[in-house]
């Protein structure tokens, strides 16, 4: 543990417990790495479970209220059915994750993160019975992996930075409003 956390690589529970593992089946002895076992350990060994990074801050509170106030004034006239809600979300699939295992008392540092993402758009309506395929914008134009692939299960998208732009979103938003009206 000591030699990964120098490094600043994240550990996590699953990973002591299988290292554990390797260690009992290089040794020949009978081991199963129970959850009762990782909390034994950690206590034995003075580990702790703590963030990397800080966290972001909240919403402002005053708009959230505002909007829970008008929110059943505007759906008035629609039924869930009928009522959608879309959400990004950046997904780095090549980040560390940002807590780890470490020593109590010991200074807790993280490594560079790195900064390899797509964004994902979701979008479902509120009864939960539509969920629309899935906008993904990813930075190359024409990705190696979708080499010979004629159709996705995915709308996909490029940019620079992969992020979502109002450029993106209104062509994403005008073809939701044409396959709606399809459906009238």
């Amino acid at each position: 543990m000591k030699q990964v956390r120098n490094n600043n690589i994240p550990i996590s529970g699953p990973m002591i417990k299988e290292k554990a593992q390797e260690f009992a089946s290089k040794l020949h002895i009978n081991f199963s790495g129970s959850n009762g076992w990782l909390e034994g350990f950690k206590k034995r060994n003075d580990i702790a479970f703590k963030n990397i990074c800080g966290e972001s801050n909240s919403v402002d509170n005053n708009e959230c209220s505002e909007w829970i106030k008008n929110l059943p004034v505007l759906l008035h006239d629609y039924t869930p059915d009928d009522v959608f809600n879309a959400d990004e979300a950046g997904l780095f699939y090549k980040c560390l994750p940002d807590k780890t295992f470490t020593f109590k008392g010991q200074p807790c540092h993280g490594g560079k993160l790195s900064k390899d993402r797509v964004t994902v758009l979701v979008c479902a309506n509120m009864s939960g019975n539509e969920k629309l395929p899935l906008l993904l914008i990813g930075k190359s134009k024409s990705p190696r992996c979708f080499k010979g692939i004629k159709t996705l299960p995915v709308n996909y998208q490029n940019n620079k930075k992969a992020w979502m732009t109002s450029d993106l979103f209104v062509d994403w938003l005008k073809k939701v409003n044409a396959d709606m009206r399809a459906q009238k």
